[in-house]
C-alpha cells in the first residue's frame, strides 16, 4: 500500500476534519496496472507457491464469507474481491456469493410487485443461505459482507431474523443506512426512504448507548466523502433534482460501527474497489493484507448462470435453453482466433459452464435466447478461476435496431469518473458521462451502417478490444471491465 493510499484511508471523523485536497486523493493505482504486466505476474505466482500467501489466521480457521450483492446486481460483482481473498490464502469454499432470485426492491415494500422483492424476502433468502453455509462447513458462525440493497439485507437478519448468534463480523460498503432520502411525503414505504417503517425500525437506538447496530456482531461501515450517488444532499439521482434529500454523505454510517471513510470511492467501489478489501481484510483478521494482488492461476475454470427478465425487471433466474458460445480472441483487434472454446445450451438451472481456459486468453462470450437479442461480450482475461460468470439476457429496442451497431462498455463494479477515471471507447471520450459525482456505470456507442470493424475500450489501464456487430440482425456487443 502507497502513502497516499494510507493517508485516503482514514476514520470518518478524521476525514470531516481534513483539508478539501486530501479528501481528493485520487483511487489506487493497483487497478491500473497493464495487461501486459501478465506475464511477469504468472512467474511470481508460480515463485510463491512455495511460500505462505496468507496474513491473519490459519487457513482452517478461517470463517465463511457470505457476499450480499445490491440492487438488481449478481454475485459477480464480488469476483475480484474474492480473487483476493484466495490471492492471500482464504479457501475457495470458504467464499460464497449470494444472487438474490428477484434482486430489485419494491416500490412500496408492503406492496407486492411482480419480479421484485421486500425487505422480509431478502431477508429470508439470507437468513437460509446462512444456514446451508454453516451446514456446508461446520462453521460456528459466517461473515457477512454486503453493497448498498446487501447491507439492508444484512442489518435486517441480525435484528430481527434471528442472525447475531451465527454471524461474527458485518462489513456493510455504502449501504444508505439512514436513506437515500428521508422525507415521508416521498414514496414513504419505500425500503431506501430513511424516514420509512423499514430503515425507522432499523435504526431505532438500541441499549443505553442508543446503538444503531446489533449487539454481539462486530460492525464496519464503508462509505464515500462525497461521491456516492446515494448519499448525497439533494436528489439529482433519484430523478428529484435540486431537491433537498435529508441525507448527506455520512448517511452509511452507524452509530456503534468502526466507521471508515475511502476519499473518491463511489457508490460500488466503497465495497467492490481494491482499497474496500483492504479494509475488510484488515477488519476480519486483524492485520492488514500484505498486498491486494490478484494472482493469476496456471488453469482457469470459469462457470455461472445465465438469467433473463421478468417484463422489464433484471431478474437472477436461472434462463434454459438459452444458447452461449465462447471463443478466444486476438487480444488487440477483438478478432476470433480458431474454433469455440465451449457450446452449450443451459439446462433448467441456467449453468452455462464449465470452461477450461488460460488465464491471458480473452474471450468472447456470444449469447442469444428466443425473445432476446444476441450478446457479443467481450472480456479482458480471467487470471483466476471462477463460478460467477453471470449472464443476462438483453433485449434490443426498435430504434436501436435501426443503428448500424450498438455498443455497450459497462463497468459493474463501480461508475465511470469523469477527471477521476482515465476511459476512452473508440478512441474518444466516453459518451454520456458528464463531471460530477459518478452515477453511470454503461456507456453506449451507436455506429452507422458498415463493416465489423474493431472498436478498442479502456480504462485506468485495462483494454479491451471488442468487434462491431449488425444492429439490424439483432446483435450487440457488450464490452465489460473486470475493474
Amino acid at each position: 500500500m502507497t502513502s497516499s493510499d494510507r493517508r485516503a484511508l482514514r476514520p470518518a471523523t478524521a476525514l470531516r476534519e481534513a483539508p478539501a485536497a486530501a479528501r481528493r486523493e485520487p483511487l489506487s493505482a493497483g487497478r491500473r496496472k497493464p495487461l501486459a504486466m501478465l506475464g511477469g505476474l504468472l512467474l511470481a505466482a508460480g515463485l510463491s507457491a512455495c511460500a505462505p500467501l496468507a496474513t491473519g489466521p490459519a487457513a482452517d480457521a478461517r470463517p465463511p464469507i457470505v457476499f450480499v450483492h445490491g440492487n438488481g446486481d449478481t454475485a459477480a460483482l464480488w469476483t475480484t474481491t474474492v480473487w483476493r481473498f484466495e490471492s492471500l490464502g482464504w479457501p475457495r469454499d470458504r467464499l460464497h456469493a449470494i444472487d438474490l432470485p428477484d434482486p430489485l426492491a419494491r416500490d412500496d415494500d408492503a406492496v407486492a410487485q411482480a419480479g421484485r422483492t421486500s425487505a422480509a424476502e431478502h431477508m429470508a433468502f439470507l437468513a437460509a443461505e446462512v444456514d446451508r453455509v454453516l451446514a456446508r462447513t461446520g462453521a460456528a458462525k459466517v461473515v457477512l459482507v454486503g453493497n448498498s440493497r446487501g447491507g439492508n439485507a444484512i442489518r435486517n437478519y441480525l435484528r430481527h431474523g434471528g442472525g447475531a448468534g451465527k454471524v461474527s463480523h458485518a462489513v456493510l460498503g455504502g449501504t444508505p443506512n439512514h436513506g437515500v432520502w428521508a422525507r415521508a411525503e416521498f414514496r414513504p414505504g419505500n425500503e431506501f426512504n430513511g424516514a420509512g417503517p423499514f430503515l425507522t425500525a432499523l435504526n431505532t437506538p438500541q441499549g443505553p448507548q442508543g446503538l444503531e447496530v446489533t449487539p454481539g456482531v462486530r460492525w464496519l461501515t464503508l462509505r464515500s466523502d462525497g461521491n456516492d450517488k446515494f448519499a448525497q444532499p439533494t436528489g439529482e439521482w433519484i430523478g428529484r433534482a435540486g431537491w433537498q434529500t435529508g441525507v448527506d454523505a455520512r448517511g452509511p454510517e452507524l452509530r456503534g460501527a468502526d466507521n471508515r471513510v475511502l476519499p473518491g470511492a463511489d457508490h460500488r467501489e466503497v465495497s467492490y474497489h481494491a482499497r474496500a478489501f483492504e479494509q475488510t481484510w484488515q477488519f476480519i483478521t486483524g492485520q492488514p493484507p500484505r498486498d491486494t494482488a490478484i494472482r493469476p492461476e496456471p488453469e482457469v475454470v470459469l462457470d455461472g448462470m445465465v438469467s433473463g427478465l421478468a417484463g422489464s425487471a433484471v431478474t437472477n433466474r436461472p434462463l434454459a435453453g438459452a444458447r452461449l458460445r465462447v471463443h478466444p480472441l486476438d487480444c488487440a483487434s477483438g478478432e476470433r482466433r480458431g474454433a469455440p472454446l465451449l457450446e452449450r445450451i443451459t439446462a433448467a438451472d441456467g449453468r452455462w459452464g464449465p470452461l477450461r481456459t488460460g488465464p491471458t486468453t480473452c474471450l468472447e462470450f456470444e449469447l442469444s435466447a428466443e425473445g432476446y437479442a444476441t450478446q457479443h461480450v467481450y472480456r479482458s482475461p480471467f487470471p483466476r478461476s471462477s463460478a460467477l460468470v453471470h449472464l443476462r439476457a438483453a433485449r434490443l429496442s426498435d430504434a436501436d435496431r435501426a443503428a448500424g451497431s450498438v455498443l455497450s462498455f459497462t463497468r459493474p463494479r463501480g461508475y465511470f469518473g469523469l477527471g477521476r477515471d482515465s476511459m476512452s471507447l473508440d478512441g474518444r471520450p466516453l459518451p454520456g458521462i458528464g463531471p460530477g459525482v459518478p452515477g453511470l456505470s454503461s456507456a453506449r456507442l451507436v455506429l452507422p451502417a458498415a463493416a465489423s470493424r474493431t472498436v478498442v475500450a479502456e480504462f485506468n489501464g485495462e483494454r479491451i478490444a471488442a468487434r462491431s456487430w449488425p444492429a439490424a440482425e439483432g446483435r450487440v456487443s457488450v464490452i465489460e471491465l473486470h475493474h
